[in-house]
Protein backbone atom coordinates (compact mmCIF):
# COMPACT_ATOMS: atom_id res chain seq x y z
CA UNK A 1 0.00 0.00 0.00
CA UNK A 2 1.41 3.33 -0.80
CA UNK A 3 0.89 4.98 2.41
CA UNK A 4 3.03 3.14 4.17
CA UNK A 5 5.91 4.10 2.10
CA UNK A 6 8.42 6.30 3.76
CA UNK A 7 8.14 8.31 0.03
CA UNK A 8 4.37 8.83 0.98
CA UNK A 9 4.71 10.38 4.15
CA UNK A 10 7.57 12.64 2.99
CA UNK A 11 5.25 13.72 -0.04
CA UNK A 12 2.93 14.45 2.97
CA UNK A 13 5.80 16.44 4.47
CA UNK A 14 6.42 18.59 1.55
CA UNK A 15 2.38 18.93 0.69
CA UNK A 16 2.15 20.47 4.52
CA UNK A 17 4.83 22.76 3.34
CA UNK A 18 3.45 23.54 0.10
CA UNK A 19 -0.13 23.58 1.80
CA UNK A 20 1.33 26.37 4.24
CA UNK A 21 3.04 28.37 1.26
CA UNK A 22 -0.09 28.59 -0.86
CA UNK A 23 -2.21 28.87 2.22
CA UNK A 24 -0.49 32.59 3.31
CA UNK A 25 -0.42 33.50 -0.47
CA UNK A 26 -4.05 32.82 -0.70
CA UNK A 27 -4.53 34.72 2.79
CA UNK A 28 -2.70 37.95 1.61
CA UNK A 29 -3.99 37.86 -1.67
CA UNK A 30 -7.08 37.99 -0.24
CA UNK A 31 -7.33 39.63 3.09
CA UNK A 32 -4.60 42.14 2.70
CA UNK A 33 -5.15 43.04 -1.41
CA UNK A 34 -8.76 42.34 -1.25
CA UNK A 35 -8.58 40.02 -4.28
CA UNK A 36 -11.35 37.70 -5.24
CA UNK A 37 -11.20 34.31 -3.43
CA UNK A 38 -10.87 32.73 -6.78
CA UNK A 39 -8.16 34.74 -8.19
CA UNK A 40 -6.36 34.73 -4.76
CA UNK A 41 -6.41 30.58 -4.79
CA UNK A 42 -5.44 30.48 -8.74
CA UNK A 43 -2.61 32.89 -8.28
CA UNK A 44 -1.18 31.03 -5.26
CA UNK A 45 -1.94 27.81 -6.73
CA UNK A 46 0.83 28.70 -9.25
CA UNK A 47 3.03 29.95 -7.46
CA UNK A 48 3.51 27.67 -4.89
CA UNK A 49 3.59 25.12 -7.32
CA UNK A 50 7.42 26.03 -8.48
CA UNK A 51 8.44 25.35 -4.81
CA UNK A 52 6.48 21.85 -4.82
CA UNK A 53 7.99 20.79 -8.04
CA UNK A 54 11.61 21.31 -6.46
CA UNK A 55 10.71 20.28 -2.78
CA UNK A 56 9.29 16.60 -4.84
CA UNK A 57 12.38 16.23 -7.23
CA UNK A 58 15.22 16.02 -4.37
CA UNK A 59 13.22 15.05 -1.33
CA UNK A 60 10.41 13.43 -2.03
CA UNK A 61 11.33 11.14 -5.15
CA UNK A 62 14.89 12.11 -4.97
CA UNK A 63 15.52 12.53 -8.37
CA UNK A 64 17.33 14.80 -10.30
CA UNK A 65 14.90 18.08 -11.11
CA UNK A 66 15.18 18.56 -15.46
CA UNK A 67 13.76 20.71 -17.76
CA UNK A 68 11.44 18.22 -18.99
CA UNK A 69 9.44 17.10 -15.42
CA UNK A 70 9.57 20.90 -15.06
CA UNK A 71 7.49 21.08 -18.08
CA UNK A 72 5.69 18.03 -17.25
CA UNK A 73 5.02 18.93 -13.27
CA UNK A 74 2.05 21.02 -14.01
CA UNK A 75 -0.26 18.57 -15.92
CA UNK A 76 -0.01 16.28 -12.40
CA UNK A 77 -1.82 19.91 -10.84
CA UNK A 78 -3.95 20.12 -13.46
CA UNK A 79 -5.79 17.82 -11.67
CA UNK A 80 -5.27 18.85 -8.49
CA UNK A 81 -6.41 22.60 -9.23
CA UNK A 82 -9.31 21.31 -10.63
CA UNK A 83 -10.15 19.15 -7.84
CA UNK A 84 -9.61 21.93 -5.52
CA UNK A 85 -11.31 24.99 -7.92
CA UNK A 86 -14.70 22.68 -8.12
CA UNK A 87 -14.13 22.11 -3.94
CA UNK A 88 -13.58 25.55 -3.15
CA UNK A 89 -16.39 26.61 -5.43
CA UNK A 90 -19.07 24.36 -3.53
CA UNK A 91 -17.44 24.84 -0.12
CA UNK A 92 -17.93 28.71 -0.71
CA UNK A 93 -20.89 28.97 -3.07
CA UNK A 94 -23.13 26.36 -2.21
CA UNK A 95 -22.44 25.50 1.84
CA UNK A 96 -21.45 28.61 2.19
CA UNK A 97 -18.21 27.82 4.72
CA UNK A 98 -15.98 30.59 5.30
CA UNK A 99 -13.24 31.84 2.53
CA UNK A 100 -10.45 31.56 4.82
CA UNK A 101 -11.13 27.99 5.69
CA UNK A 102 -12.49 26.18 2.48
CA UNK A 103 -9.34 26.13 0.70
CA UNK A 104 -7.57 24.02 2.87
CA UNK A 105 -10.59 21.59 2.83
CA UNK A 106 -10.31 21.34 -0.59
CA UNK A 107 -6.77 20.40 -0.52
CA UNK A 108 -7.10 17.77 1.89
CA UNK A 109 -9.02 16.09 -1.12
CA UNK A 110 -6.83 16.16 -3.49
CA UNK A 111 -3.60 14.56 -2.27
CA UNK A 112 -3.90 11.24 -3.33
CA UNK A 113 -4.39 12.47 -6.74
CA UNK A 114 -1.45 14.70 -6.68
CA UNK A 115 0.78 11.86 -5.32
CA UNK A 116 0.22 9.29 -7.45
CA UNK A 117 0.68 11.43 -10.53
CA UNK A 118 3.69 13.36 -9.25
CA UNK A 119 5.19 9.96 -8.43
CA UNK A 120 4.85 9.20 -12.07
CA UNK A 121 5.88 12.27 -13.71
CA UNK A 122 9.03 12.71 -11.07
CA UNK A 123 10.47 9.16 -11.42
CA UNK A 124 10.16 8.41 -15.02
CA UNK A 125 13.66 8.34 -16.85
CA UNK A 126 14.52 11.08 -18.80
CA UNK A 127 14.70 9.89 -22.58
CA UNK A 128 16.13 12.40 -24.14
CA UNK A 129 18.05 14.98 -22.35
CA UNK A 130 17.01 18.65 -22.68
Amino acid sequence: MFFLKAEFWRFVLVGFINTFNYYILYLVFFNIFNINYMVSHISSFLLSMVGSFYMNSYFTYKTKPTLRKFLQFPLTYLVNITITTISLWIFVDILELNENLAPLLATVLAIPFTFALSKLILTQKDKVKL
